[in-house]
């Protein structure tokens, strides 16, 4: 089968989760083309991309004369498909305010849906499947009625919680509409009032092969406590800061390492400073994926103390928790949006409120402290990956709405 997969960045650093899932698509033997709005700014380094990075299509790169062509090709050769997208554009712009400033975002994503849909029809694409539900939904879901290809999407969390517009329209309009979660399924039918019937969940996977499972026998000192994850105000390392200063003055002895990068590098830095922690806490940077198994290998505990930003914006099921959970790192985290679907409290880890320094650092304590408990989440972590959230498990009922998809044209 013949697939588009269109993202926002395709491969980017801060979503493996889109390229992991286009490699094991490829496996089950699906013949892929890689779609991206943007050229990533942070693009992945995994030593599995050289052949998609060289199909990778940059949308917003094309040149303007290429895609007006493309919407002249579309008038004449389908003057009525081309029309009817026309007119749910207008639809659309009279639903958010005609001179709101997302009217004009969305006529602007019209203007490269034609080209996208050019690409489709040459590539005799036989279904588009779209990751996050924003910007590149706004692209497919004209350039599906340009095209007559069907599309389908998966969302994640920014894109539903804070920037979810035209979301009951998106979901009328796809063959069928995934999330990662059951938290934001519920959230799309009681907050959004979605058509509930067109309604998947698609976990974002880990590939099981690639973390090797080894059960923990003792903790080291120093305890070695990390984290891997874009430094942004939802994953919450400002708590997890905080935290380790309650250890420091606990007299704990430990050592915390933060992989990622991200805007609040610089501010978190301070607080580390302000803490008197550097020869505690250590910024490692970004990771290439091929170095993420060694450095979870490397941790007696893995904690991401995730919360809702400003914005209302918050993490859905990050994969790097099920990345910890694979490889018999026990894992600590917050009991906010999907998590609590990954980590059951006392069987695959613990959770803890979202923004409470008190309960993270007593999590911290009674999971270090007990050799038995650390044993015992690490299995029961593993077999709930395996179960539930298989990179190769999820590809392979996403492959299945696909072809059912297919049937359906």
């Amino acid at each position: 089968m013949i697939i588009a997969y269109l993202a926002p960045e395709i491969p980017a650093l801060s979503a493996t989760f889109v390229y992991n899932e286009i490699l094991a698509l490829e496996e089950l033997g699906n013949e892929i083309l890689p779609i991206s709005v943007h050229k990533p700014k942070d693009e992945a380094t995994d030593s599995r991309l050289s052949s998609l990075k060289n199909k990778v299509i940059h949308l917003y790169d094309m040149k303007k004369r290429e895609v007006i062509k493309s919407h002249f090709y579309l008038l004449l050769t389908r003057p009525t498909l081309y029309f009817n997208a026309l007119w749910l554009l207008l639809k659309d712009i009279v639903k958010l305010g005609v001179c709101s400033r997302g009217a004009v975002g969305l006529a602007y994503r019209f203007f490269f849906s034609a080209r996208l849909a050019r690409v489709l029809i040459n590539n005799d694409i036989q279904h588009l499947h779209v990751h996050f539900a924003h910007v590149p939904t706004d692209i497919a879901m004209y350039a599906s009625k340009m095209s007559n290809v069907k599309f389908s999407v998966t969302a994640h969390a920014n894109d539903i919680f804070e920037r979810g517009w035209l979301l009951r329209e998106k979901v009328a309009r796809s063959h069928f509409f995934a999330t990662i979660s059951d938290f934001n399924k519920r959230y799309l039918i009681d907050d959004m009032h979605v058509d509930a019937g067109k309604l998947r969940i698609i976990r974002c996977g880990v590939d099981t092969r690639v973390f090797s499972h080894r059960q923990r026998t003792m903790i080291s000192s120093p305890i070695t406590i990390g984290v891997i994850g874009r430094l942004v105000e939802k994953k919450g390392f400002d708590i997890l800061i905080d935290a380790m200063n309650l250890l420091s003055k606990m007299s704990i002895d430990f050592k915390l390492n933060i992989a990622g990068f991200g805007p609040l590098e610089s501010v978190l830095k301070s607080q580390v400073d302000q803490y008197q922690l550097n020869s505690n806490v250590t910024f490692l940077g970004a990771l290439a994926h091929s170095d993420v198994a060694e450095f979870i290998s490397s941790l007696d505990v893995f904690v991401l103390p995730c919360k809702k930003d400003k914005n209302g914006d918050m993490d859905g099921i990050p994969v790097v928790l099920m990345e910890a959970m694979m490889s018999g790192v026990p894992v600590i985290s917050s009991q906010i949006s999907g998590i609590p679907e990954l980590i059951i409290n006392e069987l695959t880890g613990l959770l803890v409120e979202s923004d409470n320094v008190e309960q993270l650092v007593q999590a911290i304590l009674k999971l270090t402290d007990s050799e038995s408990l650390q044993q015992s989440l690490s299995t029961g972590a593993k077999n709930k990956v395996e179960q539930e959230f298989s990179l190769l498990v999820n590809a392979q009922r996403l492959n299945t709405l696909f072809q059912t998809a297919a049937r359906a044209s």
